[in-house]
């Protein structure tokens, strides 16, 4: 983290400074480390996640879908996967934005039939994922499920007749100047929204600064205002914090009172946190996947970041 002697981590932090009534974001650290440097695409792994959440919203104001639409209104030939029931039509776009759709895919769980893992292993991510039965209702439990995500990406394409990067290239990346951008690709070529989005520390900081803004840049609206609300409620727990519309949810304990952010949150350290009450947003990137270390951000940001700020 930038300056904070934690060599693991690369990342940024900038903060809107308000002014009489203008506002003005500025950069206010920044730091890279073992061979990093500023333009280095890094693998922020499920982070990406809450990118497609982003294009799912602008898809939704669009009018391409609704939240509450059943997913089988947008996947062809969808009562042909495997396991078909009532309860996986009744899974809809809003329960694949909060990991509760019901079906029997849970990543951290190695037994699962949907594990992330065994996706990856065919040829076909998304047929994979719907083929599933179903362990609950739609809604009923919360689990972490990748290819979820990637369905929800399938739905955008198949929705906007754009592949998944072209899409976010004329609706978010481009509107946020983010030229460089590297996507977790299926076997069929096809750009996904799971995770594995590669992009620089400053580009991935783009997307709070977006949220923080209330969805605009320089002035121009990109996401819903709307969206960003909905993105920042609580609506579940998912792992000791809270969650929904695919961003995590925490409040740190400081001495003048409790902070509430919400955040991306990606295996290896790589996270995005928005923190409204004092205009941040502060960025990890790190390298330590599959190791507790992947959590240091968070001692980092409670104990070193926020009490330099406030």
């Amino acid at each position: 983290m930038v300056g904070l002697g934690v060599m693991e981590y690369c990342g940024v932090v900038a903060k809107v400074f308000r002014i009489g009534v203008a506002s003005v974001s500025k950069l206010v650290a920044e730091g890279y480390f073992n061979g990093y440097a500023r333009d280095t695409l890094h693998d922020l792994r499920s982070t990406g996640k809450s990118f497609t959440s982003a294009l799912a919203g602008i898809a939704i104001d669009q009018g391409l879908f609704a939240a509450d639409d059943p997913i089988s209104m947008h996947v062809p030939r969808f009562d042909r996967h495997a396991n078909m029931s009532a309860r996986k039509q009744a899974i809809q776009v809003f329960h694949l934005l909060n990991m509760n759709s019901g079906l029997e895919c849970n990543d951290w769980e190695p037994s699962s039939r949907g594990n992330e893992e065994r996706m990856y292993d065919t040829r076909d991510w998304v047929g994979f994922i719907l083929d599933l039965p179903m362990a609950y209702e739609p809604g009923q439990a919360n689990q972490y499920c990748t290819g979820g995500v990637v369905v929800l990406g399938y739905i955008i394409s198949q929705r906007s007749g754009m592949a998944l990067d072209a899409y976010a290239d004329s609706y978010l990346f481009g509107p946020l100047g983010i030229r460089d951008a590297n996507w977790r690709r299926s076997p069929d070529g096809a750009a996904t929204g799971g995770g594995g989005l590669r992009l620089r520390p400053r580009d991935a900081a783009k997307l709070g600064q977006l949220y923080l803004n209330g969805g605009t840049w320089n002035g121009a609206r990109v996401v819903p205002e709307a969206w960003v609300q909905l993105s920042q409620q609580r609506l579940y727990s998912l792992g000791g914090d809270r969650y929904g519309y695919l961003w995590w949810k925490r409040s740190f304990s400081r001495p003048s009172g409790n902070v509430d952010s919400y955040f991306t949150s990606g295996n290896g350290g790589n996270f995005i946190f928005v923190v409204p009450s004092l205009d941040l947003v502060v960025v990890f990137t790190g390298s330590n996947y599959n190791s507790s270390l992947g959590d240091q951000p968070f001692t980092i940001l409670r104990d070193r970041v926020l009490p330099a700020v406030q």
